[in-house]
């Protein structure tokens, strides 16, 4: 597995400067997360960060009934565990592998004394932290808003732009999970997207056959997130080898 892998498959861990990277390397932890694992439960101690890179993490609000819905999905351009360097050893969300995969694990601590040190590290997370914050309201909204056909193309928008095929392995269930609503409201929703030819669905695979034509049909919330991932992460990583020969920091302000 460490022969297919590299830390830079990750975009926050691909844009950290050179000397960062050299510090935290040694302790990053390449594993694989399975369909279904719990990588965290609600209120539980946070132990480490998690870097995927194949891998897609799904974060859970989790109601007292024991229903749920998705408030935040974590692929290859975040980090899970935000909550450690922000102050908190603790979240009330419940982190699950919604797509089975790879990725690098950081102990917490570790994380922390990076953070701590105010540069580069502290300066990313915080703008990737604003942009998940984004990605939350933005789910909140579209939930209250939008039809479940909007939010079924969100979600498929932003699951693919986190894997390198436009293949989904997800079962309905699992999606209505995912949005908080009844299975039969994804299937009837399934069924219309698969008729106007904008995706394939057979026995638990999603193929997304007309992009465009999917984001047509989505609302103004996927493409809210997705500027504000590219706004705040991906215009630093594209500059870095630049200002870097320099010497100056790509994350300052």
């Amino acid at each position: 597995m460490s022969d297919r892998h590299t830390s830079n498959q990750n975009h926050l861990l691909a844009a950290l400067p050179a000397e960062v990277i050299e510090r935290i390397s040694p302790h990053l932890e390449l594993i694989f997360m399975p369909l279904g694992q719990v990588v965290y439960e609600s209120g539980g101690q946070l132990q480490h960060v998690y870097f995927p890179t194949t891998a897609i993490l799904s974060l859970h609000y989790i109601m007292e009934s024991g229903a749920s819905s998705e408030i935040a999905g974590v692929g290859n351009e975040g980090v899970l565990g935000v909550s450690l360097f922000m102050g908190g050893s603790s979240t009330p969300s419940r982190a699950t592998v919604q797509t089975a995969g790879s990725g690098y694990r950081l102990k917490g601590r570790l994380m922390v004394e990076e953070f701590n040190r105010a540069g580069p590290m502290m300066r990313l997370m915080l703008r990737y932290t604003q942009a998940l914050m984004t990605q939350m309201s933005q789910t909140a909204v579209c939930n209250r808003h939008h039809s479940v056909a909007q939010q079924l193309c969100r979600w498929l928008l932003l699951t693919l732009d986190r894997l390198p095929t436009n293949e989904l392995t997800m079962t309905q269930e699992l999606i209505a999970s995912m949005l908080g609503v009844r299975r039969e409201s994804i299937t009837e929703t399934a069924v219309i997207l698969q008729r106007e030819g904008l995706i394939s669905y057979r026995r638990g695979h999603i193929t997304v056959i007309d992009r465009a034509g999917l984001e047509s049909q989505a609302c103004e919330c996927y493409e809210v997130v997705r500027k504000e991932f590219h706004r705040l992460l991906y215009d630093a990583a594209a500059t870095k080898s630049i200002l870097q020969t320099q010497h100056v920091d790509p994350y300052r302000d």
